[in-house]
C-alpha cells in the first residue's frame, strides 16, 4: 500500500515508517520540521530512509492546505496516518493560539483532502482529553473535560473526525495514546529529561508530591497498534492504547535510578496548572477491535530507551 504519514520525522510517525518500509509498504513521510525541538533531531529519525526507494520525504505543514493537496493529487494514496500536531500540554498552556491553528484547523485540512480523495484515516489522538476523569480511562465514558488546550485540540480533532465519518462515509479510526516513550523520544517527555539529569548529576523537578500515575506506552506496542488499526475496515471508533499499567511517578523515578546506576537530585515544585493527576487506559476495546496486546514491560522499555539515549549521546 501507500501510506502518507503527517509529522512522520517526529518520534512516533518516524518509528511508524520504519516499521511500515519493513513490512513492504511504500511511504510518504510529510512534516515541517517545527522547532517545537531541535529539527534536527527530526531529520537524524529519517535520513536512513532517504535513499530508500519506497520513502518520499516533504517538508510540508498541514496548515498549509495547497501544498498538501498537490501531494494528494501527484500520488494515490491508500490510507493516511495523521500524527502531525503541536505536542505537549505545558506549552499549550503558554501559547494556545498555535496549538488551535496546528491541531484543528491542520486536522480539518486533511480530513477534507481524506474527503476529497475518498482516503481511510487513523487519527492519532491524546489520553489528554479525558482530563481528570475516574481511572482506569474508558471510550464509553464522556470525555468533556479537558484540562488543557492541547488536550481541548485532540478532542476536537477527534469530534472533527467523527463529523467527517458520518457526513461524507469516511473510515477513521481515533486512536488515544498514553505516554509514549522510546528510542527518538522527545526531549522534553519525563523519560528524557529524567534520564539525561540523572546520567548528567543534574536536579529533576518533580511536580507535586510524586504520587501522579502514567500509563507509559513502549513505541513497539503503540505502532503495532496503528498497523493494526490501520488493517481494520471499520466506520468510526475511537480506542485507547496504553500499557495499562501505570507507574507512580517515584517509582519511574527510582526505575531510571536502578538501570543507570546512578542516585536522582530531586527538586520539589508546585503542581502545575493543566497536569493529570493520573493516566490509565482500559485497554479492552483495544484486545477487542484490534487484537492488540502490549508487549514490553516499562523496565525493558526503559533499558532500551535508555541503551539509545547513550549511544546518542556518544
Amino acid at each position: 500500500m501507500k501510506i502518507l504519514v503527517t509529522g512522520g520525522a517526529g518520534f512516533i510517525g518516524s518509528n511508524l515508517c520504519d516499521r511500515l518500509l519493513g513490512l513492504g509498504h511504500k511511504v510518504i513521510c510529510i512534516d515541517n520540521l517545527n522547532d517545537y525541538y531541535s529539527p534536527k533531531r527530526k531529520e537524524k529519525n529519517i535520513e536512513h530512509n532517504l535513499n530508500n526507494k519506497n520513502f518520499e520525504f516533504h517538508k510540508t505543514d498541514i496548515e498549509d492546505k495547497d501544498s498538501l493537496k498537490r501531494i494528494f493529487e501527484n500520488n494515490k494514496i491508500d490510507i493516511v496516518v495523521h500524527i502531525a500536531a503541536r505536542a505537549g500540554v505545558r506549552p499549550s498552556l503558554e501559547n494556545p493560539d498555535i496549538y488551535f491553528k496546528t491541531n484543528v484547523i491542520g486536522t480539518l485540512n486533511v480530513l477534507e483532502l481524506c474527503r476529497q480523495f475518498n482516503i481511510k484515516m487513523v487519527f492519532a489522538s491524546s489520553s489528554s482529553i479525558y482530563g481528570n476523569n475516574k481511572i482506569p480511562f474508558s471510550e464509553n465514558e464522556p470525555a468533556e473535560e479537558q484540562i488543557s488546550p492541547y488536550g481541548t485540540t485532540k478532542r476536537i480533532g477527534e469530534r472533527l473526525c467523527e463529523m467527517y465519518s458520518n457526513l461524507y462515509n469516511l473510515n477513521i479510526i481515533c486512536l488515544r495514546f498514553f505516554t509514549v516513550y522510546g528510542p527518538r523520544g522527545r526531549p522534553d517527555m519525563a523519560p528524557y529529561i529524567f534520564t539525561k539529569n540523572i546520567l548528567e548529576g543534574k536536579k529533576i523537578g518533580i511536580f507535586g508530591d510524586g504520587s501522579s500515575q502514567r500509563d507509559y506506552t513502549f513505541i513497539e506496542d503503540i505502532t503495532d497498534g496503528i498497523v493494526s488499526a490501520m488493517k481494520k475496515d471499520i466506520k468510526f471508533e475511537i480506542i485507547n492504547l496504553g500499557d495499562s499499567k501505570p507507574v507512580l511517578l517515584k517509582d519511574f523515578i527510582a526505575l531510571i535510578e536502578k538501570i543507570t546506576g546512578r542516585k536522582a537530585i530531586i527538586e520539589n515544585l508546585p503542581e502545575q496548572k493543566g497536569d493529570m493527576k493520573a493516566t490509565y487506559a482500559d485497554i479492552s476495546k483495544a484486545k477487542e477491535l484490534l487484537g492488540y496486546e502490549p508487549k514490553v514491560s516499562i523496565e525493558e522499555g526503559m533499558k532500551k530507551f535508555i541503551e539509545w539515549y547513550k549511544n546518542e549521546k556518544e
